[in-house]
């Protein structure tokens, strides 16, 4: 049963996703950005975490 749900889930992302790009793609353009630098932000922090974790913690 979840993995039908799942299936459902991912199903409809996509369809928000392509009606998103195709009625606003500047819009569409602006959310992939927002999303990459969340990403990039996120590894930052990992990467600064396991810095702090090699040094000692201090």
């Amino acid at each position: 049963m979840a993995v039908n749900a799942k299936k459902v889930a991912v199903y409809v992302l996509v369809v928000f996703a392509l009606y998103v790009i195709i009625t606003d793609p500047d819009k569409a353009g602006d959310y992939v950005r927002i999303a990459f630098e969340g990403i990039s932000d996120a590894a930052t922090a990992v990467g600064d975490f396991m810095t702090w974790l090699a040094d000692g913690g201090d």
